[in-house]
């Protein structure tokens, strides 16, 4: 198999990657919001099954909740799905993995704005709502942009564990390549894939962190 052969198959799995990495991203980002507000709630039952839930999503590894998803309905419910349920499993796997990861990071940063900015906005006559939007949201995007850089990296990676679920993503065709061919090429071109994807992706956060640079702490 010559080269543009092999680069046309690992570009047509790394279309499937795109999509796992930006539904993640769409799902967790505002999910992971919900979860860290559960988790700092006043309300102790509701407090306390956020902070279970992000306990099992970061204690758990993310390649056995893929497959819980994928079979739990078959094996605990007795529930027949179809092949279009690996995709589905794969989406719903991440974001909740995710919105875990990104819940402790934004708890991280709302915890770290000092509690007379809140008391500063009531006395101004804005409500909650509008005080967490307005004020406090806009700063702690600022303050956890190098966290959540991190982890959205970590994603570019972790989208190679769909394999898992029969998936025919970047690592996947990578693998079958180099199984087919005998040759570590395939690895080579699909690593290079990666790290530039994950090189652009750092580019587009340092942009936004600089353009949100007049927040000043």
């Amino acid at each position: 198999m010559d080269f543009t052969t092999m680069l046309g198959l690992l570009a047509g799995g790394f279309g499937l990657t795109i999509q796992i990495f930006i539904i993640t991203l769409v799902g967790s980002l505002p999910l992971g919001v919900l979860v860290a507000l559960c988790r700092m709630s006043s309300f102790k039952p509701l407090a306390l099954i956020a902070r279970f839930y992000i306990s099992v999503m970061r204690g758990t590894p993310l390649m056995l909740q893929l497959m819980a998803i994928m079979f739990g309905p078959y094996y605990l419910l007795g529930i027949s799905l179809s092949s279009d349920w690996k995709f589905a499993a794969c989406a719903i796997g991440f974001v909740v993995n995710y919105a875990a990861y990104f819940a402790e990071i934004y708890r991280s940063g709302i915890q770290s704005i000092p509690r007379g900015q809140y008391e500063a906005a009531e006395v101004l006559g804005y409500t909650r709502y509008q005080t967490f939007m307005r004020i406090v949201l806009p700063q702690v995007i600022k303050r956890i942009l190098p966290a959540m850089g991190n982890e959205i990296i970590t994603l570019v990676k972790d989208t190679s564990l769909a394999f898992v679920l029969g998936l025919g993503e970047m690592f996947s065709q990578a693998k079958a390549l180099a199984a087919s061919q005998v040759s570590m090429v395939p690895y080579a071109l699909a690593a290079g894939i990666y790290w530039l994807f994950s090189f652009l992706v750092e580019m587009a956060l340092t942009r936004i962190e600089k353009k949100m640079s007049y927040y000043r702490d």
